[in-house]
């Protein structure tokens, strides 16, 4: 059966089937909104969207797989916030045409990601549209903290990574050139593995800035420098270089540390620390915060224009 002749109340519950709910969770899906309980009065927001053939293609990732990376994507901006995802809103826009079976695989990846912090799907909304589109509102809670936010970097903190880096860009030139292995890597493209605990345990340390990782190492830290008014300087040698992406850069002749300092999608998390801190367990330092020109700095060379996402350059 496909999405036409399934009809819009029809999609609704089938996509709904899989949602739970739970205590944080007053009132969920079949109601004009949903109700989520905010414990300390603040609420983290934050939104993202995938289109197809933009973000994700059917014949490289299932719909599992769009799923759980449209979830990921949201929910590591939560927990780059130091904050505790709760519930998630969805829009959809699918062709009549499409496979109800399709969108029920959708629902479940959505719900599988969910599931690993915590969070629940509480309402949405669907309609028809010429190419599939996944809008996700993602809500959070600081539970009583202060938002960790980019502005807070100061000269003297050190700079370090929680996740994985390039993994992602390394999978998309695998598929982008026609091969479906190593696999590991591949998957790392279809579905992220934000470090979600890292952002917990980054604000319990006393992170002064953290941002998530979606477009670009020297891309995303920018922010952090431009928002601190500070430089960050990189230094390569502590970055690491995984042996999948090592071999597979071998096998295309390609840089690997390209793909880590450029490579998008991996979702993990760049915080800053005050030295004399020390890093909660899974960060590791990748460089230090100097006074100077906003901007990154990666072994001594200011870097303008090396990689990074941008949606609307070709």
């Amino acid at each position: 059966m496909d999405v036409g002749e399934l009809g819009e109340f029809g999609l609704i519950d089938l996509v709904t089937q899989r949602f739970s709910s739970a205590s944080h969770v007053v009132v969920g899906p079949g109601d004009d909104a949903a109700v989520v309980q905010a414990p300390d009065g603040h609420v983290v927001i934050s939104t993202d969207m995938l289109i197809e053939g933009r973000h994700f293609r059917r014949d490289w990732s299932s719909a599992h797989d769009v799923g759980r990376k449209a979830a990921a994507q949201n929910l590591a901006d939560i927990a780059a916030m130091g904050a505790v995802p709760t519930a998630l809103v969805v829009g959809l826009g699918v062709p009549a045409t499409l496979d109800a079976a399709w969108v029920a695989e959708l629902s479940e990846g959505l719900a599988t990601e969910c599931e690993l912090v915590g969070a629940r799907i509480v309402g949405g909304d669907v309609v028809r549209s010429e190419a599939i589109t996944i809008s996700v509102t993602v809500l959070g809670d600081l539970q009583g903290r202060a938002a960790v936010t980019r502005t807070g970097a100061a000269p003297g903190d050190v700079v370090a990574v929680a996740g994985r880096l390039g993994w992602a860009a390394a999978g998309l030139a695998i598929l982008g050139r026609g091969f479906r292995s190593p696999r590991v890597l591949v998957d790392a493209h279809r579905v992220p593995e934000p470090p979600y605990a890292a952002g917990i345990a980054a604000a319990l340390h006393g992170a002064t800035s953290m941002i998530d990782i979606s477009d670009g190492l020297v891309s995303d830290v920018r922010h952090i420098a431009i928002a601190s008014g500070c430089a960050l300087h990189i230094q390569s040698n502590l970055l690491v270089v995984d042996a999948p992406l090592a071999d597979a850069a071998a096998a295309f002749n390609a840089d690997p540390l390209t793909w880590v300092l450029t490579g998008g999608d991996d979702h993990a998390l760049v915080a800053t620390f005050p030295a004399k801190r020390g890093l909660p367990e899974g960060f590791v330092m990748i460089g230090d915060v100097r006074e100077g020109d906003p901007g990154i700095v990666v072994d001594g060379q200011a870097v303008d224009s090396l990689g990074g996402w941008d949606h609307f350059r070709s």
